[in-house]
């Protein structure tokens, strides 16, 4: 006789397998999306009450899976109302960068990028002049590139300036006598569209305490479009790009250069 039922528990089958399987692939993607993230909070209480009151329907007690069943009800509401901004963050993550075959797709832009920079279309030496400049300076800088995205949201909260990219005017802007050097500069190909924008500020807690606002708003910003940062930072001169969320620190100007090329088409 079958010890499940022995035990008064249901009888596995294949398809409930494959079915266990398919939601921890699920839940196991969405743990690594969300982590670092307030989402988690969300993310660990969702886990612990469906498996409460999934373990209270297989075992039969009708009292608890009733409160729990109440719980959810409501408490799913609660929830969406109290972690409204995290949420809204976590879709526009969902909605911007898939993480699926990523690889491939960055090589495609790469060489899309270089052939153009071939053709003469996009030119990223004003861009990189003007980072080795203020970098030798220490003159703070942010400058979000656009890729796929539409980032109106960002551009409204700035000056728009529409202006053909060159490395003397990004200097200018970010010159700190400059009523335009408080933050962001947002570029598309050769122009520069809008200067002093505000930026999300990431709220992860696993990266460097020690980073500033610039280094913190270029990962928010990253973390919620699909957009390259590049940063110049005013205490040590240091140019580090931020994109997909993840910083790399203390680039030369040949690797801002390559990452320049790889990452934008």
């Amino acid at each position: 006789m079958n010890t499940l039922a022995i035990l008064g528990l249901p009888a596995v089958r294949i398809i409930d397998i494959f079915d266990i399987a398919i939601v921890a692939v699920l839940i196991y993607y969405i743990y690594r999306m969300a982590r670092g993230t307030n989402v988690m909070l969300i993310f660990w209480a969702l886990v612990i009450l469906l498996a409460a009151w999934r373990l209270a329907d297989v075992l039969g007690m009708r009292l608890l899976g009733a409160m729990l069943s109440a719980v959810a009800s409501v408490g799913l509401v609660a929830l969406v109302v109290i972690f409204q901004p995290e949420i809204r963050k976590f879709l526009l993550f969902l909605g911007t960068k898939t993480q699926l075959d990523q690889s491939l797709w960055k090589r495609l832009q790469f060489w899309r990028s270089r052939l153009q920079n071939q053709s003469g279309s996009i030119s990223y030496e004003a861009y990189v002049g003007a980072c080795m400049h203020m970098s030798q300076s220490k003159t703070g800088a942010l400058i979000i590139f656009k890729r796929n995205n539409e980032v109106e949201e960002i551009i409204e909260t700035g000056e728009r300036i529409d202006a053909l990219a060159s490395s003397a005017l990004i200097e200018t802007l970010f010159f700190k006598n400059s009523p335009l050097h408080d933050g962001a500069v947002i570029a598309h190909g050769n122009h520069l569209v809008a200067a002093r924008c505000i930026l999300p500020v990431t709220s992860r807690l696993d990266i460097d305490p020690n980073l500033g606002l610039r280094h913190r708003s270029a990962i928010g910003v990253t973390e919620q479009l699909d957009v390259l940062a590049v940063i110049v930072s005013e205490e040590t001169g240091a140019i580090s790009y931020a994109i997909d969320g993840q910083i790399h620190h203390g680039i030369t100007p040949v690797e801002l250069r390559t990452a320049l090329e790889r990452y934008l088409s």
